[in-house]
């Protein structure tokens, strides 16, 4: 894709999420923490419903979320995207910076909302730290994001396959919160718009202003056009100037013309 598409795509995307994130995060404040659209009866539904092996696997699946886990899997999606050295150690570099920039602006707005999590009664596993937006969910859907592109970028085949894999690995990580009893919904839900938001804001920014050597995966528009018309020798210019030129026709001699010019 062109450099320019790139860019207007992921900021769009990236303006919607954040939109709708901050809807979300004021009627958070507006009432005051408490449970809403279905919260509490999904909360309920989870608590009601947790059999040994359920809670072992969340337990585990809830675990790749934080930690070294997702910062190792950025780093890898860096590794993947690039084609040249200097590309993978800056697409590496890019990554981890925005999965730690993500994190550091998520904990940022946890901090200010101060939403409580669900009653500690009904937790199945530690959690630390006020509820909207979730960590865990932030975290592994910045990851995902991360490394969906780097396939999208690199894998001519099965990048389909591989990107709901991906996607479906970091939608369960969110959904793990709530079974846990750790996190409303609506905080998981947060969690994926912010992430949204900020993957869309930080593709923008290296689409639009990352040199094109750089920048794997996509044209610049302004060379692009200039590829498709050269030629092999780059003589096209000449050829054209050559097609252009008008063509002249003779008109064939008249055999009773010549007969009549002779003298008699």
């Amino acid at each position: 894709m062109r450099r320019r598409d790139v860019a207007e795509l992921a900021g769009s995307c990236g303006l919607g999420a954040w939109t709708a994130f901050g809807v979300l995060t004021m009627v958070v404040v507006g009432h005051d923490g408490i449970p809403l659209f279905g919260d509490a009866d999904l909360h309920s539904w989870c608590v009601a419903h947790r059999p040994d092996v359920a809670v072992a696997l969340a337990r585990g699946l809830t675990a790749t979320g934080t930690g070294v886990v997702p910062f190792v899997l950025a780093a890898l999606a860096g590794v993947v995207a690039g084609r040249t050295l200097r590309q993978r150690v800056l697409a590496v570099a890019l990554g981890l910076a925005c999965l730690a920039g993500g994190q550091a602006l998520r904990y940022a707005v946890m901090t200010l909302v101060a939403r409580p999590r669900p009653p500690l009664t009904d937790w199945a596993t530690h959690a630390s730290g006020w509820a909207f937006p979730s960590g865990h969910t932030t975290t592994s859907a910045l990851t995902a994001g991360l490394l969906i592109i780097a396939v999208r970028i690199r894998a001519p085949r099965g990048r389909t396959v591989l990107t709901l894999v991906i996607g479906g690995w970091g939608a369960l990580v969110g959904i793990t919160r709530v079974y846990l009893g750790v996190h409303w919904f609506t905080d998981v839900g947060g969690g994926w718009l912010f992430a949204l938001g900020w993957l869309g804001i930080c593709l923008c920014a290296v689409a639009w202003w990352l040199p094109e050597r750089l920048t794997p995966g996509v044209t610049d528009a302004a060379t692009e056009p200039a590829r498709r018309t050269a030629g092999p020798t780059g003589a096209a210019g000449s050829r054209t100037d050559t097609a252009r030129e008008p063509k002249e026709f003779h008109a064939s001699d008249d055999p009773g013309r010549r007969g009549r010019s002779r003298p008699a």
